[in-house]
């Protein structure tokens, strides 16, 4: 029998059983009462054959709405033989709750003279006892959909304590619960394996699996695999582009022990060798494996964790009192709910200021908790359990470990670095028009300019208004002559309601059967999104033919639209009906027995597909998170072959491990508001820990109308985003940056500060291509054994060196800046902080956003202009900020700015840079690109030089154009002409 669930927003009957239909099957003998019963099968297709399959009882009932199919909560967890029982209760009365009252065991028996309540100090019955070997802060919680009663909590074995610690779980789990390790582990080539058997506690959720595997692989000798999975059937692995090598022997010498303990249940742990710090110990409790419910708890070193996403996290550190966050990519305007992206990435640095981080690699439905211990709970309702750890120890190295396995982040184009204006709403061309001319007028720089769906003929993917948007074509060609770029927004979905042989992206997918597929995996699923009056499919872009359609409609747009990067957005996929038009079948896939509590919606499907439905790369419910990263992946080869092979670029709003690979991000649909101009920032951190450095926000807010005081702020933090891009929604009131005076001058003199370091930053993207790491980085990154550097999250730094302290609370004309143990010098003038390892206020008005360099580095410069295509051609000059020892380094990456590859096939310029003993040498280490030749530096700046220089030497000549001010302790070096591409020095 077929159910359909037509509605989230309605009560809807979930039918358990077709009564008339099924077998009465004879019930066991269970002291389980027709209200205790908890359904193990309340699906459509519900049989005893299929129940039992799931581990549970089939017993059949003449109450209306009581389970014929229910988890079995009087299994006897013990191993003991009834021979060997030891009476706990011999006088007589005894009861379960008696007995485990008592902390004992009990398992009625048909054998006469054996007790039912006996002695077992390897097992707990849990009960409404307070244990004194579980602290509250190490509870994990037994009953994660709340509203447990003591009744419930006890008939699943677990203990039910209250507790005066806030929020902490007041129905918990025996730490004996779980598995137990069948034998000793085994080497193996690769590291260990080790076989696990099922305590035989009570189900949470049935269809336990009762045997399981551990695979221990050293891959490196900074990272670790441990994989927990089914060895006997195959379940969902989330596949990796590139996939994460996993060498065939054990990495020679490791960063890290593990270790592995059957008390008081299976448990491991992660060890430093160089500290013996334990960073990662499951003897916490808490694991369990069933077919939709995977679960497992950790102590971690200190309460010191970031990362886990997508969400709009309150701070960057985490907050660890009982904080669940789900991970489910929907489209859902900025919150504290599931956002976007879904990336089960942390890290956390233990009382030594080492950092490591880990990889839960799993693409379902999932939620972690934060907890006290300090420690975490994980839970997902599908896959594997399959967990990466990377030692570190520094939290760059981290990162750069991190990205080697998920993929190094993508090189953006030159371009792409400039300033990016858009909107959801011009509605017309003129609109559009007199925004970038605004823009213009002001001095502003602007590289890029978007096109929102708003454009789009009737919502359309590939179409724009012949009549609102009059003229397009021709206008985005001479922006180019401009300087100005241009992409387009694309959905992921396609109308469904044009005539045949009118709408050439529909006919194709047709014809190449290219769609997202119904659960019967024939049937095109369609729901209902932006095209106006029709409704959509969505393309499977894990497929192959879904691929090539794909990059065939974005190369025939081309030919209309001469885009230079594509947007694509709705990608999670989101859908503005529940499921589908048709709704979704009443099964396991659609309706789990456990919906992660902190994934929003009633339902899983709520604002996407059916989770039933198929995929190329398998079903929606296990693949959904991948579909952002999917298309991203094969957008980017659409972008590249649509724009004659250049390196294009790629924003997608839905994300995944991996996705940095091959594209960009934005935080998505935020609130002109102080608090998300604030969370921004968090936002901008959070996505460098996951691998996609190329990353921004909304600038002045998509949601409502944003305040001249807000937008100037944004503006000015927004213009140190590596995404920087003004836009917001339809319906509220134009926000380009040209519109008030004040946030013009801001905006301006920002954006000119970034358009100068430019080279530094495109640098910066190199290092992160190349090796890994972040680009916009916490302090603590920087300076992890200062604790102070911990909770700062409104500061923040382009690479090591160049020191960002904006404004984000209203009405503020100061700052406070907290500045580690360095030396650090004002950017305008290169006067020297005088503040050092502590806090300062920094006087901040309207149109000034405190930017300070680090001393021991040297930032390449370029003379800006109102756009790349003219600034890279300009004269550059080099800052040399010294350290306490007189020394400085840096480097400059430069190539042809938007060719593919340029770093894997040697075409790029590389110099190095140091200063030691009063003078600056330049070097040549790679001179792949001979056009760098072109260009000069102009200008050398050396800041905290101590005292007057006698004179200056470009390579051992005098140089007579320079100045130094005693009182800045500033050398200015000028009118040089040395050639990037040849080696140099500078002495004074």
């Amino acid at each position: 029998m077929e159910v359909f669930i037509t509605s989230v927003l309605t009560t809807f009957v979930l039918l358990s059983f077709a009564r008339g239909a099924l077998a009465q099957g004879n019930c066991p003998p269970l002291n389980v009462q027709d209200d205790s019963r908890r359904d193990c099968y309340p699906w459509s297709d519900g049989s005893q054959a299929n129940c039992e399959a799931r581990g549970c009882v089939w017993c059949p009932s003449e109450t209306a709405g009581v389970p014929w199919c229910f988890i079995d909560d009087e299994v006897c967890p013990s191993q003991i033989p009834e021979s060997s029982r030891s009476d706990c209760y011999p006088e007589s009365g005894a009861t379960r709750d008696l007995c485990v009252a008592r902390g004992c065991v009990w398992c009625p028996t048909s054998t006469p003279n054996i007790p039912w309540c006996f002695s077992d100090g390897a097992i707990s019955m849990g009960g409404q006892v307070c244990p004194v070997d579980v602290a509250d802060d190490d509870r994990v919680d037994c009953f994660p959909t709340n509203g447990a009663s003591p009744e419930q909590c006890v008939a699943k074995g677990c203990y039910w304590c209250q507790s005066s610690v806030q929020d902490a779980p007041w129905c918990f789990l025996p730490p004996s619960h779980g598995y137990r390790m069948n034998g000793n582990p085994v080497p193996t080539p690769k590291g260990y394996r080790v076989d696990l058997q099922r305590v035989n506690t009570p189900s949470w959720y049935g269809a336990d699996v009762a045997a399981i595997q551990v695979d221990v692989e050293f891959h490196t000798d900074s990272r670790l695999r441990v994989k927990i999975y089914d060895p006997f059937n195959n379940r969902y692995e989330v596949p990796m582009f590139p996939a994460i090598p996993s060498p065939p022997s054990q990495a020679p010498n490791p960063l890290y022990d593990i270790t592995f303990s059957n008390s008081p249940s299976f448990n491991f742990k992660v060890i430093r060798r160089s500290t013996g710090i334990v960073l990662f110990d499951t003897s916490i409790g808490g694991l369990q494996f069933a077919d939709q419910f995977l679960q497992f708890a950790a102590r971690l070193p200190s309460s010191n964790v970031f990362g886990f996403g997508e969400t709009m996290h309150p701070a960057f550190k985490h907050n660890m009192n009982w904080k669940t966050y789900g991970m489910f990519g929907r489209d859902e305007p900025v919150s504290q709910t599931n956002l976007y992206g879904t990336h089960p990435f942390f890290t956390t640095l233990d009382p030594n200021g080492d950092m490591f981080g880990a990889l839960i690699l799993n693409s379902n439905a999932q939620e972690v908790t934060m907890t006290p211990a300090p420690g975490l709970i994980y839970r997902t309702i599908g896959g594997i359990l399959d967990l990466y750890f990377f030692l570190g120890p520094q939290p760059e190295s981290v990162i750069s470990q991190y990205t080697e396995a998920i993929g190094h982040p993508v090189m953006p184009p030159y371009w792409a670095l400039g300033f990016h204006l858009s909107r959801y709403g011009y509605n017309t061309l003129d609109n559009m028009k007199a925004a970038v001319d605004r823009t213009k007028a002001a001095g502003i720089p602007q590289d890029v300019q978007h096109g929102d769906i708003d454009y789009f003929e009737r919502n359309l993917d590939f179409t724009y208004d012949p009549v609102r948007f009059a003229g397009l074509p021709d206008y985005v060609r001479a922006l180019k002559t401009d300087g100005v770029r241009f992409i387009t927004l694309l959905d992921p979905f396609i109308g469904i309601g044009e005539p045949p042989g009118s709408y050439p992206p529909f006919d194709r997918g047709e014809a190449l059967n290219v769609w997202v597929k119904e659960s019967d995996g024939v049937t095109p699923a369609e729901a209902v999104c932006w095209p106006e009056n029709m409704n959509v499919y969505y393309g499977d872009y894990g497929h192959a033919n879904g691929g090539n359609w794909w990059i065939e409609q974005c190369v025939n747009f081309h030919d209309t639209i001469e885009f230079d990067g594509l947007w694509v957005d709705m990608n999670e996929p989101a859908s503005f009906v529940a499921g589908s038009v048709k709704g979704c079948f009443n099964n396991k896939w659609n309706l789990p027995l456990y919906k992660p509590r902190a994934v929003s919606g009633s339902v899983i499907f709520e604002k996407t597909l059916c989770t039933d439905y198929q995929m190329a790369l398998g079903r929606h419910y296990d693949v959904h998170s991948l579909y952002g990263r999917t298309m991203a992946q094969i957008s980017q080869q659409a972008a590249q072959q649509s724009t004659g092979g250049k390196r294009s670029i790629i924003i997608s709003r839905s994300s995944f491990p991996g996705s940095g690979h091959y594209s960009g991000r934005w935080l998505g649909d935020n609130q002109s508001a102080w608090n998300h101009l604030y969370h921004s920032v968090i936002g901008v951190l959070e996505f460098n820990l996951f691998g996609l450095p190329f990353i921004g926000c909304d600038i002045c807010g998509f949601f409502q109308d944003t305040t001249m005081e807000l937008c100037a702020r944004w503006m000015e933090v927004g213009a140190f985003f590596t995404f920087s891009r003004n836009h917001n929604g339809l319906g509220w009131a134009d926000q380009d940056p040209g519109l008030w005076p004040e946030v013009a001058a801001a905006s301006r003199e920002a954006l000119l500060i970034r358009y100068t370091l430019l080279p530094y930053l495109y640098t910066l993207f190199h290092e992160v291509h190349s090796s890994g790491g972040t680009v916009l980085r916490p302090l603590l990154h920087e300076f992890p054994s200062d604790a102070s550097t911990y909770t700062i999250d409104t500061q923040f730094l382009w690479g090591p060196a160049f020191l960002i302290t904006p404004v984000v609370t209203q009405g503020a004309t100061s700052v406070n800046g907290y500045f580690p143990d360095a030396r650090w010098y004002r950017y305008r003038d290169g006067v020297l902080e005088p503040t050092r390892g502590n806090y300062a206020s920094i006087t901040a008005p309207l149109e000034f956003i405190p930017l300070h360099v680090r001393g021991g580095y040297i930032l390449p410069t370029q003379e800006p202009a109102l756009s790349t295509m003219f600034s890279r051609s300009n004269p550059m000059g080099l800052i040399a900020a010294l350290d306490d020892n007189g020394n400085a380094a840096g480097s400059l990456f430069w190539d042809e700015g938007d060719t593919p590859d340029t770093y894997e096939n040697g075409q790029y310029f590389l110099g190095s840079y140091s200063v030691s003993q009063r003078t600056l040498t330049g070097a040549v280490d790679v001179n792949g690109y001979p056009a760098a030749s072109s260009l000069q530096f102009a200008t050398v700046l050396v800041w905290g030089v101590a005292s007057q220089p006698s004179q200056v030497l470009v390579n051992g000549v005098p140089w007579s154009t320079y100045s130094y001010d005693v009182g800045t302790q500033v050398l200015d070096i000028s009118q040089l002409a040395i050639t990037i591409t040849s080696s140099f020095t500078i002495s004074w």
